[in-house]
């Protein structure tokens, strides 16, 4: 066979390829039964080559590039816009009209793209097209990329391609499905793939060792970020003690999530959201690097007000509940309030003066990793030695210079907990700290953790079962946080968008504002609180009462009332007010206000004074 006439051949075998997983992906889509999307996705793989296979996993887990690699496409949702309108000869009207309907860039890239004559791409071709776009040199070389391979898949394909490239593939089909379909279409069990999948973190590779029955050599791969645990939240102290009869207790911090992967020198910090941000906290990584044994630790970065004599810090609490025990918690220095942290958020380059300014703090409260071994199935008090044994450990020689806060020490925090004692020690460094952890027996000593923690300016608490194991990504009764909302306060809603996902064509995002003078300045936007019915007639009621359509959003008369929660304030340049509220929540409609009833934006500031600074 002519050279040419085997391209040609290999080019159409993958076409049907990828029109394959497009289909298949339709077919997901139409269902809301699990067993039958499982079995979709496992019929695929078992029809496609290996190499094709391992792609399509990564692609049906709505990514271009397996979790553990640091490689993104660095394309924005802007640039695709422009590419597709150009492709489909649309106006910004038309294509923001098919936003409206539709609900994603995906679908409309679908929906308005045209056939031509020999499109088609192939799943390994769309993979390598990634990778290119990855490794371009700037935004219009990027995009000359895109809109090649734009222009050769057929509508579906982009589809796809698109809800790929932007991360929202939006067809019901979670990760952990198709860990299920792997194990259904090789013959393994699904622990044994969920195993391998978090210890490689990579679905791509784990479907490789599945298919060769080799899941049992998956081995960690540090620096790609575990799923954090989650807690679930309590009402009252009652009933935070009501789901297990011994508990550790530690205060639930105003930060970012974070998750600390250590191997020598190397030291990486993740976001909940799985982002990197090492590099908005240069001074943890010194105090990390050289632990006795590669580890990855969870905890919460703070901004964090240090002791002004590290001797201050160091002491012994033997009664979890008493004054005592109180006062030398604080000794170890206090959590500053979350608008002061959100400084420091987004940064690549953090100014010394930024760095003598607003120190943090990485409280660390779990390990999940250490010594080659994956720790996550120990009870937490088993961990708590372990990570205890860790922090208290001389450090191996490291290339690493400790950062100098305001204080002129660099140093590293440790607190040792010994659970058959009840007794804990502080041992206190800038940098990292061991969070504290109490005892409560009674919903009276919670109650007294609980106001204490708070006083030190923080949120509440965290209540975890001593026996719990970790269990990323998962939310349960192990773990539990008791906090209150700081405040709420009757906004008017100026502004709606629509929604997403099984919120698509209705409009659910509201943006709000209070009273300053006789205008109203915005300090906020919700989208979640109101249940379907009332969004339903609310947006009959703003779209009769549109006063600018910008497409995807409105601009409406000012006459909604509604209550709104949050958990803090901050000073924010994003909304006139001048403020921002830190995870606002609509409690209810308030139909029995007028708009002129709404709170002023003097409440908002007495609020925001309140606060423990």
């Amino acid at each position: 066979m002519a050279v040419n006439a085997m391209v040609t051949l290999v080019r159409a075998q993958q076409t049907v390829f990828m029109q394959r997983l497009s289909t298949t992906c339709e077919a997901i889509a139409g269902t809301t039964k699990k067993l039958l999307k499982t079995s979709l996705v496992s019929e695929y793989f078992r029809s496609r080559t290996l190499d094709e296979a391992a792609v399509s996993a990564v692609f049906l887990s709505g990514r271009p590039f397996p979790v553990w690699e640091e490689t993104t496409l660095q394309i924005g949702g802007r640039s695709l816009w422009r590419i597709v309108a150009e492709l489909a000869g649309k106006d910004e009207s038309e294509l923001s009209a098919a936003y409206r309907r539709l609900g994603d860039l995906g679908a409309v890239a679908g929906d308005v793209l045209p056939e031509r004559i020999n499109q088609g791409l192939g799943v390994l071709e769309v993979a390598a097209t990634f990778r290119q776009i990855a490794s371009g040199r700037g935004p219009a070389d990027k995009a000359a990329i895109v809109r090649n391979l734009l222009s050769r898949a057929a509508p579906l394909e982009a589809k796809y391609i698109v809800k790929i490239m932007t991360g929202d593939l939006r067809i019901g089909l979670k990760e952990s499905l198709v860990e299920e379909a792997i194990a259904k279409a090789y013959g393994s069990t699904l622990p044994e793939v969920q195993r391998a999948n978090m210890l490689l973190g990579d679905i791509g590779g784990t479907l490789r060792l599945a298919a060769d029955g080799r899941l049992s050599e998956a081995r960690m791969r540090l620096f790609h970020p575990l799923g954090f645990m989650l807690a679930s939240p309590v009402e009252s102290a009652e009933e935070g003690l009501s789901y297990f009869a011994e508990a550790a207790v530690e205060d639930k911090y105003d930060g970012i999530r974070a998750q600390a992967h250590v191997s020598g020198d190397e030291v990486k910090i993740f976001s909940r959201t799985r982002d990197e941000i090492t590099e908005s906290f240069p001074e943890l990584p010194p105090s990390l690097a050289g632990l006795a044994q590669d580890a990855i630790l969870d905890g919460e970065i703070v901004a964090w007000e240090y002791p002004a004599k590290l001797e201050d810090a160091k002491a012994i609490v033997d009664e979890p509940v008493s004054e005592a025990a109180r006062a030398k918690a604080q000794n170890l220095g206090s959590a500053r309030p979350f608008s002061v942290l959100q400084q420091r958020l987004g940064r690549k380059k953090v100014s010394e003066k930024m760095l003598g300014e607003i120190p943090v703090a990485f409280l660390v409260f779990d390990i999940l990793y250490s010594d080659g071994e994956l720790v996550i199935d120990r009870p937490l008090r088993e961990r708590a030695r372990i990570l205890d044994r860790l922090l208290s450990s001389p450090r191996k020689n490291t290339h690493h210079r400790g950062h100098r806060g305001t204080q002129g020490k660099a140093s590293q925090g440790v607190l040792a907990f010994d659970s058959s004692s009840g007794e804990e020690e502080f041992v206190v460094e800038a940098g990292v700290i061991r969070a504290p952890v109490f005892r409560a027996a009674s919903a009276g000593e919670l109650e007294q953790l609980f106001d204490a923690a708070r006083a030190r300016g923080n949120e509440g608490l965290m209540i975890k079962h001593l026996d719990s194991a970790y269990s990323p990504g998962k939310r349960g009764k192990s773990w539990l946080k008791m906090k209150r909302e700081l405040a709420t306060l009757d906004v008017v809603v100026t502004a709606v968008e629509y929604g997403h996902g099984k919120r698509i064509g209705v409009l659910s995002d509201y943006t709000f504002a209070v009273w300053e003078s006789e205008r109203l300045v915005n300090i906020g936007k919700a989208y979640s609180g109101l249940t379907d019915v009332e969004i339903a007639e609310m947006t009959k009621w703003f779209v009769e009462h549109t006063i600018e359509d910008q497409g995807f959003r409105r601009v409406v008369e000012p006459k909604i009332v509604v209550e709104v929660a949050f958990n803090n304030m901050m000073e924010s340049e994003r909304h006139e007010s001048g403020y921002a509220l830190r995870f606002p929540r609509i409690v209810r409609l308030r139909p029995d206000k007028l708009a002129e009833d709404a709170d002023t934006i003097e409440r908002a500031r007495a609020i925001y004074s309140e606060q423990q600074i």
